[in-house]
């Protein structure tokens, strides 16, 4: 359930096609470095969870009004432990095909609302 004062973000990513990478990446998501798991909160991420089908990542992020990816970008370039957690999850995944360069997760737009729809 969503908190007052909170939004939702949705983004994809790709893994690359390789079974023994994929496992490899969901056991270092099993226990993530304790840095990293504050990170996310101190930058405002009440919550994450990220869902995976065949080599495709999905993450829900619930963030609060202090959270934006600017500020989240600028705090991560300026932590080694953060650097070096990526650096690690580079070697499992892969940019979308219509990605940017150096671009990982991919911001998803939502075309579709059941409650919406039901208005």
């Amino acid at each position: 359930m969503e908190q007052q004062n909170s939004k939702i973000h949705y983004l994809a990513l790709d893994l690359k096609d390789d079974p023994k990478l994929i496992e490899s990446y969901k056991k270092h998501h099993e226990k993530v470095w304790t840095e990293i798991n504050q990170n996310l909160r101190d930058a405002g991420i009440l919550s994450a969870e990220i869902f995976l089908t065949g080599n495709r990542l999905f993450m829900r992020l619930e963030v609060d009004e202090t959270f934006s990816f600017e500020k989240m970008a600028e705090r991560d370039a300026q932590n080694p432990k953060v650097n070096e957690w990526e650096e690690l999850m580079w070697t499992f995944q892969q940019a979308l095909p219509h990605s940017k360069a150096g671009q990982k997760w991919i911001l998803m737009n939502k075309i579709y609302d059941l409650n919406e729809q039901l208005r």
